[in-house]
């Protein structure tokens, strides 16, 4: 393709045979770092997956904030957090609101059911991420599948395509798959994944397979997920590096008993299961539905998102982003 041509390039429309038989439902989780963007991000990702969810939650984790997380810009209160969720209710973008459970009962058995071992305590990982909040979004919404997205995610379909069922018709046809989502990033001509960091493989029924987790989007079958679990949890390097060859179970009794231990990413934790399993996360190779996400959330996105909205959900990008799954925003301005 030229690069001397327009700057912006639209993708062509494309028709779904698939049709929904079962429940699925979409989680979105949010926190107080999301408050700057939220209330136009999330109308976006219902309006373009167009599917009829059975219900669209709002997972909301009313956690302290901790690590990076702290010093995010636009930082607002739980109050207006709960009235920001409150009004995508009332506006009947989302259907319901859900805080994260933080109770030691359903910490312990939620740890049982994930991870064989109700003594784990922490409740986020290593960079402040909600670990057992990860797990409430799922167990917690209803539905047969659960789609969850992120809360900064961007998402282009086609008018007529249809990915979340495609997506579903590939988890029940394939046993090795226990995730899906679409395409990452804005298509090149060729369909083909550039810029990407882990190994994968392309499948001629038209994904591309990953045992790297990724958790920004991702499609599951209920049922399925279970037999993933439970997984060995897997704890941040000690500073001494003979503990970190210890089994994962002593780790576990090490760190519970010092209550010093940090819980490792829910990806790796979860893309090291999918290997010793023998399954796979699913890219759609399909042009017609695709994700940006944002690496920065400052003022410049904030302010400069209702126009990347309108040209995402028109199908276009500038020249620029073509390739890269991570928003390029200085070439949106």
């Amino acid at each position: 393709m030229n690069h001397a041509q327009s700057t912006l390039i639209h993708q062509a429309p494309s028709q779904s045979r698939a049709t929904q038989t079962e429940t699925c439902s979409l989680s979105i989780t949010v926190a107080r770092t999301d408050i700057p963007f939220m209330m136009q991000t999330i109308p976006h990702l219902v309006r373009s997956c167009n599917f009829p969810f059975f219900k669209r939650v709002l997972v909301m984790d009313t956690a302290p904030l901790s690590q990076e997380k702290v010093n995010r810009p636009g930082l607002g209160s739980l109050e207006d957090l709960r009235a920001c969720c409150q009004k995508l209710v009332d506006d009947g973008v989302m259907d319901e609101i859900l805080e994260i459970d933080y109770s030691e009962s359903y910490r312990r058995q939620t740890y049982q059911k994930y991870f064989g071992c109700s003594e784990i305590r922490p409740t986020h990982n290593y960079k402040g991420s909600p670990m057992l909040g990860y797990m409430f979004s799922i167990d917690k919404v209803p539905g047969d599948y659960v789609l969850h997205l992120d809360s900064d995610m961007l998402l282009h379909q086609e008018p007529g395509f249809n990915w979340i069922q495609l997506g579903i018709d590939l988890l029940n046809r394939r046993d090795d798959v226990m995730f899906v989502r679409p395409f990452a990033g804005f298509p090149m001509p060729s369909e083909a994944l550039v810029n990407q960091t882990q190994s994968y493989e392309y499948d001629p029924e038209g994904f591309y397979k990953f045992t790297f987790f990724s958790l920004r989007a991702f499609l599951l079958k209920r049922s399925k997920l279970e037999r993933l679990c439970p997984m060995p949890v897997s704890w941040r390097c000690f500073k001494r590096k003979w503990l970190s060859n210890l089994p994962s179970r002593v780790l576990t009794s090490v760190n519970t008993w010092t209550g010093r231990g940090k819980l490792e990413s829910w990806e790796i934790i979860m893309s090291r299961q999918l290997e010793k399993m023998n399954c796979v996360r699913a890219t759609l190779a399909h042009p017609d539905a695709w994700t940006l996400h944002p690496l920065k959330h400052g003022p410049k996105f904030v302010e400069n998102l209702p126009k990347i909205i309108d040209h995402i959900e028109r199908g276009e990008a500038p020249q620029e982003q073509v390739g890269y799954y991570d928003l390029q925003l200085e070439c949106w301005l």
